[in-house]
């Protein structure tokens, strides 16, 4: 699943929770779509942060 519809899933259900709550299989999904979501976070600030190059350390 690429990010962007991950990201529009999880906004639908957070409408639905808002409006009108959810069910139990959906709170579960909520919960494995948050946790790929913050692991893609995770993984691509440790990326960012191992590519990082101290040029001058004065």
């Amino acid at each position: 699943m690429d990010i962007d519809s991950l990201v529009q899933r999880i906004n639908e259900l957070a409408r639905k929770h808002k409006a009108e709550g959810l069910t139990e299989e959906e709170k579960l999904e909520r919960a494995e779509l948050r946790e790929i979501y913050l692991g893609n976070i995770r993984r691509n600030f440790r990326q960012q942060l191992e590519s990082i190059e101290i040029v001058d350390k004065n």
